[in-house]
């Protein structure tokens, strides 16, 4: 559960942090670094869990449609209703 979790020891350095801030470090823990982008660019988890958290920074940014947007990008990762498209350094010739 989210609440027993927030309430463990060590959380109070998390207080020391805004929300902003906290959603920044987990969208770049989970962004997908330039030299993984081969590799993680069709795992489904990866992709859902960076557009999750890109969402949750509109959201927090007051840019709600952005969030929806990003959001519906998660969700298609994970019911698998979207895929990723060739590497464009690998097209044709």
């Amino acid at each position: 559960m989210v609440s027993e979790t927030l309430s463990t020891p060590g959380t109070s350095r998390l207080a020391e942090f805004s929300t902003l801030e906290l959603a920044q470090a987990l969208a770049e823990r989970l962004a997908i670094a330039p030299g993984d982008w081969h590799r993680l660019k069709s795992n489904r988890k990866a992709r859902a869990s960076e557009q999750a958290a890109t969402a949750l920074l509109y959201l927090l940014n007051d840019q709600p449609e952005e969030a929806v947007a990003r959001l519906q990008q998660a969700t298609g990762w994970l019911d698998r209703s979207i895929s990723a498209p060739p590497c464009p350094s690998h097209g044709t010739h």
